[in-house]
């Protein structure tokens, strides 16, 4: 089985800047930010909606698609499905548009920072999955996050292999996964 696990770094090439390059974005992201602020919050929600509704995916998406690779994603930003993916999204979605009256009440809205992620179990499960004949591909995601390290280790601890693709992933996810159908590892 292959497995992937991505974070921002996939979504950079369309056009997405990570958390980390957005000052400010992570404190707004908490329950005790959205208590005593709402409507910034709705805002903040609303702006990030937009800002993704408008993003394309890039060839590292499509190409995990056009090999159908079961991912399992730290994005909220919806670029998976728009390239035909199913995946796990582990720290949940942004709301659609006809969600966004509401966007603290949500079931579909990202994981506030001190809340369990929805989708952690789920994805913790399929990675216990993975053994030795077994890779995991790490694609554009930090290893700054419990939830990378949590699946990293897992998978290694199983004795799958770990591949980072960190860097231009956009050319690199593609260039992996034909190296892989060529070794009849897909």
């Amino acid at each position: 089985m292959i497995l992937a696990l991505t974070g921002a770094g996939i979504s950079k090439a369309s056009g997405l800047s990570t958390f980390d390059e957005m000052p400010g974005v992570r404190a707004k992201l908490n329950r005790e930010y959205l208590d005593k602020h709402p409507e910034d919050f709705r805002k903040s929600v609303m702006e990030m909606h937009h800002v993704f509704k408008n993003a394309q995916p890039n060839d590292a998406h499509f190409a995990l698609a056009d090999y159908n690779i079961p991912i399992l994603t730290m994005n909220v930003d919806g670029l998976h499905e728009k390239a035909g993916s199913t995946p796990i999204n582990l720290h949940g979605t942004v709301p659609s548009d006809e969600e966004l009256a509401k966007p603290e009440h949500l079931q579909d809205r990202p994981v506030l920072y001190g809340e369990e992620a929805p989708n952690y179990k789920r994805g913790i499960e399929l990675v216990q999955q993975l053994g030795k004949n077994d890779i995991l591909l790490v694609i554009g995601a930090s290893a700054y996050t419990g939830i990378s390290n949590d699946i990293r280790n897992i998978a290694a601890h199983n004795g799958a292999h770990v591949i980072e693709i960190q860097d231009n992933a956009v050319t690199n996810t593609r260039l992996v996964l034909e190296e892989l159908k060529r070794k009849n590892l897909i």
